[in-house]
């Protein structure tokens, strides 16, 4: 199984775009995205790469599994 890698940040929104979400708000360096069937909003760091630990935290705040995250990530 492939593992997941740090990404550019703007690669991550693509996918984020990509599931239907919808981007809010700016403050500072941090971007802030939305769906309606979400209880709280993916925040997002512009930073040059996303960790690993982020990324996983909002797949989970977003309901995707790693698996399906990688599959539509290799479509992107």
């Amino acid at each position: 199984m492939p593992k997941i890698t740090p990404i550019k940040w703007q690669k991550f929104e693509k996918f984020l775009e990509y599931i239907g979400c919808t981007f809010e708000r700016e403050k500072g360096d941090h971007r802030i995205w939305w769906r309606s069937d979400l209880n709280r909003p993916v925040v997002l760091q512009k930073v040059k790469d996303l960790p690993v630990f982020i990324i996983r935290n909002n797949l989970r705040v977003v309901g995707v599994s790693q698996e399906e995250y990688l599959k539509i990530l290799n479509q992107l």
